[in-house]
């Protein structure tokens, strides 16, 4: 009884263990190539409008990339409450790109055909640039995405600024958006101020991004 009450725990710590968010930073991921100070890596994705976007084609903008899973519950606390939204909002009429990219694999949590994330879209009333979808996952694994949300910011000479958190409150309590510090709005402000981006670089928070096995 002794043992199999040993093995038993194991197995629930590992389970636990697995389902565990993840928080890790980006320059941790296996064959990322995006480094901060550094040229973005150009990509290609498909928008769930048919439409094929380019990081290229904004060259001489900011660009906000925005990792995405309305499935993680990390990232309902920033829609339900309505803080994404707002941000997008807030940048994108400021002229800001902000693309927002999923890289859940088809068949794992988060992966919708384009027909029902426009649904979603509508419905979450979601004010981004485009909504692109990254089944392959090799724009997450080329920017290191490790976890939805995962935020970066590129400037309009095209140099990765800003790669981390959304902000400094790791939970999934939509009452812990009121009074955080926003990575993402002190690294544009900041930067389309002309000033110095005091934080360029954090530890990433929320569910791991569901890549293909």
């Amino acid at each position: 009884m002794h043992n199999r009450g040993i093995r038993m725990i194991t197995a629930a710590v590992i389970a636990m263990a697995i389902a565990l968010p993840a928080a890790l930073p980006a320059e941790e991921s296996e064959g990322a190539t995006a480094a901060i100070n550094e040229k973005a890596p150009d990509f290609s994705l498909a928008g769930i409008d048919g439409k094929t976007c380019k990081l290229s084609d904004f060259a001489g903008k900011y660009v906000v990339l925005e990792w995405n899973n309305f499935d993680c519950p990390f990232v309902k606390k920033h829609y339900g409450s309505g803080n994404m939204q707002a941000l997008q909002k807030r940048y994108v009429d400021k002229g800001v790109v902000w693309l927002t990219i999923c890289s859940s694999a088809p068949g794992k949590q988060g992966y919708y055909e384009p027909d029902a994330l426009e649904s979603m879209l509508a419905e979450r009333k979601v004010a981004c640039t485009a909504y692109l979808r990254d089944t392959d996952g090799s724009v997450g694994r080329l920017y290191g995405a490790k976890t939805t949300p995962h935020m970066f910011v590129i400037s309009p000479e095209g140099v990765l600024v800003y790669a981390g958190a959304i902000d400094d409150k790791p939970s999934t309590n939509p009452a812990d958006v009121k009074g955080a510090s926003n990575y993402v709005v002190s690294c544009l402000n900041a930067a389309m101020s002309g000033k110095t981006v005091a934080t360029r670089s954090t530890a990433s928070y929320g569910c791991a991004v569901k890549y293909a096995d």
